[in-house]
């Protein structure tokens, strides 16, 4: 999976490019995790990726969770409305920062 990575200052702003699913969302979490120290704000640009797994919900959700344990946060921007309506029928919309 290639991810376009930017981090300035304590903002982490990535855009992975392809499919998030069960081959894929593990790429994702190790690229988060590898820039999570110091990071407060985790922007993920979705405007390249049409399709989410359950696999890639996980990675969201641990990551929601991870930031707001360390008084962060983690928004989605950039949604298609395929990921939006799974987001909307998983519920996660209620969990997750969508703007």
């Amino acid at each position: 999976m290639k991810i376009q990575v930017k981090k300035e200052g304590t903002t982490l702003n990535l855009k992975p490019e392809e499919r998030i699913d069960t081959l894929t969302a593990p790429d994702l979490d190790r690229c988060i995790q590898a820039e999570l120290k110091g990071t407060q704000l985790i922007i993920l640009d979705l405007q390249m990726v049409d399709y989410i797994s359950s696999a890639g919900l996980r990675v969201l959700l641990a990551t929601e969770q991870e930031m707001e344990d360390c008084g962060g946060s983690l928004t989605l921007i950039h949604c298609s409305d395929a990921i939006l309506e799974v987001l909307e029928m998983t519920g996660f919309m209620d969990m997750l920062k969508v703007e």
